[in-house]
């Protein structure tokens, strides 16, 4: 009733002063009036929503919707420009995953085409599955190996006329004349332009591993355009807002991730505020965004998404800046390793080459149809798959599986059977590191979580070591590569027993508090890593040694934080969608800490959540806080201070 009287009044002064028309004012966000959905059929906290826009970039999908919609728009962040020759034909069409050949350019065997590394390490962990089926005492016959590989190579295809086809694909229709073809396509439309079209087109992912995709561009004034044009053209397609001149009764809330760049972050502000003219911008971390749309105060975020996992501890409604770490993995990755143990098993379709369109589809859905961490669920299974090319008719392959459909998931606690030599190239290319203003230091976020697994990696890296007081480096990750993953675990394994003596003052919680200088006789020597060495070194250990460091780093050798952070491990991102993904997580973690057994407990998002979604469902809560959010970035406050604002609206410490 009072909201009623109170929105009487304030129509009742805006008709009024209709008649002495004045300047054209701020938008102001938490404004009720400004916010009401024009239809009136939204009120409270989903009319506030009504004009906020939500926007997740991610390294394979844009996930974008309003902030009063129950669910969010998932595009392809890709887009396909016209181009000499498409992403397949280049490097003289050299296919994904890379082969080896004879010396005449014949081809090897399956077994010998991915080299002996990867032989060797296939091999071997298939002996340990099979080890620790028999002592889990299920039937593992000596032969299966055979019968898959036996069927797979003496199978054909069955070719099925087009017509005869009920799910054929609607490919992208280009024009008959070349010239009036248009300049690019985005989203769905970019991924269903067949390989040969006339003209070709080329996909570009502006967004690779977390990181921007400089190896793919010559200018970043091209990669900056794609980005913009890639959401512009979702925000008005998807959310049907055609007209870029209404964007500024608009505002946004841009997902970041906790590990960011600043330049990163400097960009896309940039671009929500002058390209897109939105009236108000603010930004919120992944983990973070996470937790708001779980539900959760307090929770260890692990977040598997295509391309990268970060992982984040947060409490009380902020991350814990030393807890951070961005790993450079993901479900495309299983993908690509799966498609390697089942061509090494003599797969049927031999020629399938994830650089072309059709064929990356394929084999995403492969892995999400068969990929399973469920040891029952192992044994020799017949299946079979469509092949959809473009102009040709479709071909319907059977094929057998073993065991690669759960050792393909593996690859996140073994990953060095995933493909990591291409991850760097072009890194730094275009964009240099962000830099203070006053000394030239690089001034990009750091974590000591993220430093000690670029140590235990780098046998060149140096200790990450802070000065705790206590004596203890194992407290906050003095690791050295030549150790092995398990002493990083053993001071809590043995109970943390400390001597009295050994024990001094502990650090404020306040992460931003410098700590007292440390004694360079002592063994709190603190020792930054050189900003070089996090460029040149790609980050990537097993899952949970990762998940264990940065509760480590989290709890601050805080027991009670550590057995909350244990207990409320919330995965999400669709590369954990596999079956008995978390059962098995949970069996790693407990391996590791057997003393805190009973206390870890893998999570999922509450209320039936799509994990995929979790992170942008949070982001539309923020969104719709009112009174509460004073992070919101004004167009005046833009103009003023620049990229300055940051330091005054971002929620962490800029």
């Amino acid at each position: 009733m009072t909201t009623t009287a109170k929105d009487r009044d304030r129509a009742l002064a805006q008709a009024k002063s209709e008649d002495f028309p004045a300047g054209e004012p701020d938008i102001d966000i938490d404004d009720e009036v400004g916010l009401e959905d024009p239809n009136g059929l939204l009120t409270g906290q989903d009319a506030l929503g009504s004009k906020v826009i939500v926007i997740h970039p991610g390294s394979q999908n844009l996930r974008i919707g309003l902030a009063s919609d129950a669910l969010p728009k998932t595009i392809p962040m890709v887009i396909a420009r016209k181009w000499r020759l498409s992403e397949s034909e280049e490097g003289r069409g050299e296919p994904r995953p890379k082969r080896l050949k004879l010396d005449d350019s014949g081809d090897l065997e399956p077994e010998k085409m991915f080299g002996d590394d990867f032989a060797k390490q296939y091999t071997a962990m298939c002996a340990e599955l099979k080890i620790h089926m028999r002592n889990n005492k299920r039937r593992v016959l000596p032969n299966n190996k055979e019968l898959v590989v036996n069927y797979n190579r003496r199978t054909q295809p069955e070719i099925i006329s087009e017509h005869n086809d009920p799910l054929r694909i609607d490919w992208t229709e280009l024009p008959n004349n070349r010239k009036d073809a248009p300049g690019y396509f985005t989203g769905k439309a970019a991924l269903r332009i067949p390989d040969t079209s006339n003209p070709r087109y080329k996909l570009f992912w502006p967004l690779q591993r977390g990181w921007y995709n400089e190896h793919d561009y010559s200018e970043k004034k091209a990669l900056f355009e794609d980005i913009s044009t890639i959401i512009e053209e979702a925000i008005k397609q998807q959310l049907n807002l055609r007209r870029k001149k209404d964007w500024i009764q608009y505002g946004c809330v841009f997902v970041v991730p906790d590990l960011y760049e600043r330049q990163y972050v400097i960009q896309s502000l940039e671009m929500l505020m002058r390209d897109f003219g939105f009236g108000k911008v603010c930004f919120i971390q992944e983990s973070l965004a996470a937790t708001f749309g779980a539900g959760y105060t307090s929770a260890c975020v692990v977040d598997i998404g295509a391309q990268k996992t970060s992982i984040c501890c947060v409490e009380e409604g902020m991350c814990i800046e030393n807890s951070r770490i961005n790993l450079k993995y993901g479900g495309v990755d299983v993908t690509e390793t799966f498609v390697k143990m089942m061509l090494f098993d003599h797969f049927p379709y031999q020629e399938i080459n994830l650089n072309r369109r059709y064929d990356f589809l394929l084999a995403e859905e492969l892995k999400s149809k068969f990929c399973t961490m469920n040891e029952a669920d192992v044994s020799v299974q017949l299946f079979d798959f469509h092949l959809r090319v473009s102009g040709q008719d479709t071909r319907k392959y059977a094929f057998k599986t073993y065991d690669e459909v759960l050792l393909a998931g593996q690859g996140y606690f073994q990953p060095s059977i995933f493909e990591d030599s291409m991850k760097l190239r072009g890194r730094r290319k275009l964009i240099p590191r962000s830099q203070d203003l006053y000394d030239g230091s690089p001034n990009d976020p750091t974590s000591t979580a993220q430093t000690a697994i670029i140590a235990i990696i780098s046998p060149t890296a140096p200790p990450s070591t802070v000065a705790t007081g206590n004596g203890d480096p194992n407290a906050h990750g003095a690791f050295n590569s030549t150790r092995p993953p398990s002493n990083l675990f053993q001071r809590f394994n043995d109970g943390d027993r400390l001597s009295a003596s050994a024990v001094g003052s502990p650090v404020p919680e306040d992460d931003d508090t410098p700590a007292p200088a440390a004694d360079p006789n002592s063994n709190n020597i603190i020792n930054p890593l050189k900003p070089s060495m996090r460029d040149d070194v790609l980050p990537i250990v097993s899952l949970d040694t990762a998940i264990l460091t940065s509760i480590m780093h989290g709890a601050r050798t805080d027991e009670r934080k550590t057995r909350d952070f244990l207990g409320g491990v919330m995965v999400i991102g669709g590369g954990s969608q596999i079956p008995g993904f978390y059962l098995f997580l949970e069996e790693k973690l407990k391996e590791l800490r057997p003393n805190f057994a009973k206390d870890i407990m893998i999570g999922t998002p509450p209320r039936e959540l799509d994990p995929q979604g979790v992170v942008w469902k949070g982001g539309s809560v923020f969104g719709k806080l009112r009174g509460t959010n004073d992070s919101w970035i004004g167009r005046m406050e833009y103009d003023r201070l620049g990229a300055r604002v940051l330091v005054y609206k971002c929620m962490w410490a800029w």
